[in-house]
C-alpha cells in the first residue's frame, strides 16, 4: 500500500488516523527552520511519529492526536 503523502497543516486529522489504522503510512511534509522535513506516521498497535531528530510513540489515538495537533500536522474538523 502506498503511503498518504500530505503537506502539514492540509489534512484533517481523523483522515490522517484513521489511514493509519487501516495500515497505511502517512508521510507529512513540514518546514522546520526554512529547511523541508519529512515526518513518517505508522500505527502497529502503537502510534509512532518518526521525525528526523526523533521516534515519539504513543500509546493511544488520544495521544496520537494530540501530537498531531501539537505539531500543526493536522487540521481539526469542523
Amino acid at each position: 500500500m502506498e503511503p498518504l503523502v500530505v503537506d502539514a497543516g492540509d489534512t484533517d486529522i481523523e483522515t490522517i488516523l484513521d489511514a493509519l489504522e487501516s495500515g497505511q503510512r502517512v508521510v507529512v511534509r513540514t518546514e522546520f527552520l526554512g529547511s523541508s522535513h519529512e515526518v513518517t506516521l505508522r500505527y502497529d498497535g502503537v502510534w509512532y511519529c518518526d521525525t528526523p531528530t526523533r521516534l515519539h510513540r504513543h500509546e493511544s489515538r488520544e495521544e496520537m492526536r494530540g501530537c498531531l495537533q501539537r505539531q500543526g500536522y493536522g487540521t481539526e474538523s469542523g
